[in-house]
């Protein structure tokens, strides 16, 4: 059901109760707005990640964190719980994890919050998901040192993305993947993953994945 439908869905049932004071169907309404409060909270912090990265970028520096974007994390995860919507809460506790991994670079607290959100996405064959905590799971084994873990996690990553489509994501872990190479001494594979990675940047007009595949060359 989207966003219009819920909204349409508890002015009918308001009706209902209004008219035929049968008001236990008002319980209904205020899950379809719960659900509805869950996914715009999401969504918003969403983009407040979005802006924090597109900050960082420009400026070469990490800007200051916004304190709303976890505020709206948790509230998301609050009202996900309580309708037991467990794509809902593998969704947000990627999101948790990824504040603290990329915003926070607290993978200590990061990792435990995304392996969570693989499992449960994993349970529910939310794929999307799965492959991103993955990614960061991957990139979290990589800051470790441990190469070979990082570079199974990017790769069946990848693999679920293309599964998806979300094939900038697949150029995006073929960066990590060049770097993961070029640690493995590998640094003929490290620049055929970028070519490759810069193929599927171009012909998505993923210009930002372009500029890290660059910065890859230049380091390896």
């Amino acid at each position: 059901m989207n966003a219009e439908d819920r909204i349409e869905r508890a002015r009918a049932l308001y009706e209902h109760a209004v008219f035929s004071g049968d008001a236990g169907v008002l319980a209904d309404a205020e899950r379809d707005l719960d659900a509805l409060e869950a996914d715009t909270a999401l969504a918003r912090g969403r983009i407040l990640h979005a802006r924090f990265l597109n900050e960082r970028a420009i400026s070469g520096a990490s800007p200051v964190e916004d304190s709303a974007e976890l505020q709206l994390f948790e509230r998301a995860m609050e009202l996900y719980q309580a309708l037991g919507d467990t794509r809902g809460q593998a969704e947000t506790l990627f999101w948790i994890g990824c504040l603290h991994q990329v915003i926070r670079r607290d993978n200590e607290t990061g990792v435990p919050h995304l392996t969570r959100s693989y499992q449960m996405a994993a349970q529910v064959g939310d794929k999307a998901t799965e492959a991103e905590a993955l990614r960061h799971l991957g990139i979290a084994a990589h800051t470790a040192g441990r190469l070979d873990e990082a570079r199974e996690r990017l790769e069946e990553s990848s693999r679920l993305r293309r599964e998806v489509g979300a094939l900038p994501g697949v150029a995006a872990n073929m960066v990590g993947l060049a770097y993961i190479a070029a640690a493995q001494d590998r640094r003929s594979d490290a620049l055929t993953t970028l070519d490759e990675a810069n193929a599927i940047a171009q012909a998505h007009g993923a210009h930002a994945i372009v500029r890290h595949i660059e910065q890859a060359r230049t380091h390896i």
